[in-house]
């Protein structure tokens, strides 16, 4: 039993790092492929076969925590959050856990315990990786959505919390709200004027 992990969100200025790990049924959804090469029709067909067929999990690492530990280790705990939820699910660990980039979380979170392997492009090469990368920006696609009904100035259901033109100003006219990052570098900078 293999498990494919993938991360959505490390880039935006707002919103959280989620990562999603599936292990994938038999036979496989067809059509797997890096989520943001799929339409976004495709990937939403894709998430509900995920779904419905396959073992899925996500980890979710909010703002305060990104801003706390940065980017880089928000995502290593995202992707240790989606495997435990994903072992609780199963009731036991995979084998290996595949990870898409050139690092996993081994030896740099305390709670990760599985045999992992890094794959630089493996969510357009491994199609665990694929479904997981599918259900991790659907997931936060759809919290950025819901963000945006209660800030709807900044364009997140539109830019999904990255420094597009529209954000940028709606940060400098509006200022930042309590879900953007503040570790980042144009709210940081906003924070000093």
């Amino acid at each position: 039993m293999i498990a494919g992990v993938d991360e959505a969100g490390r880039g935006p200025l707002a919103g959280p790092v989620v990562a999603a790990a599936v292990v994938l049924c038999k036979p496989r959804p067809a059509g797997l492929d890096d989520s943001k090469k799929l339409t976004a029709q495709k990937r939403a067909t894709l998430e509900a076969t995920i779904k419905r067929r396959c073992h899925w999990a996500v980890g979710v690492v909010d703002v305060e925590d990104i801003d706390r530990l940065n980017i880089f280790g928000a995502t290593m705990l995202a992707m240790t959050r989606a495997v435990e939820a994903l072992c609780a699910r199963l009731g036991c660990d995979p084998l290996e856990v595949l990870v898409d980039g050139n690092l996993t979380p081994h030896g740099r979170r305390p709670e990760w315990r599985w045999a992992a392997r890094a794959i630089v492009g493996g969510d357009a090469l491994e199609p665990s990786i694929s479904a997981a990368s599918i259900i991790a920006k659907e997931h936060r696609d759809a919290l950025m959505r819901d963000a945006a009904r209660v800030h709807p100035h900044y364009g997140w259901d539109r830019n999904k919390g990255y420094g597009t033109p529209d954000h940028l100003a709606a940060l400098r006219e509006h200022g930042p709200t309590p879900l953007h990052r503040r570790s980042f570098s144009p709210v940081a900078q906003l924070a000093l004027l």
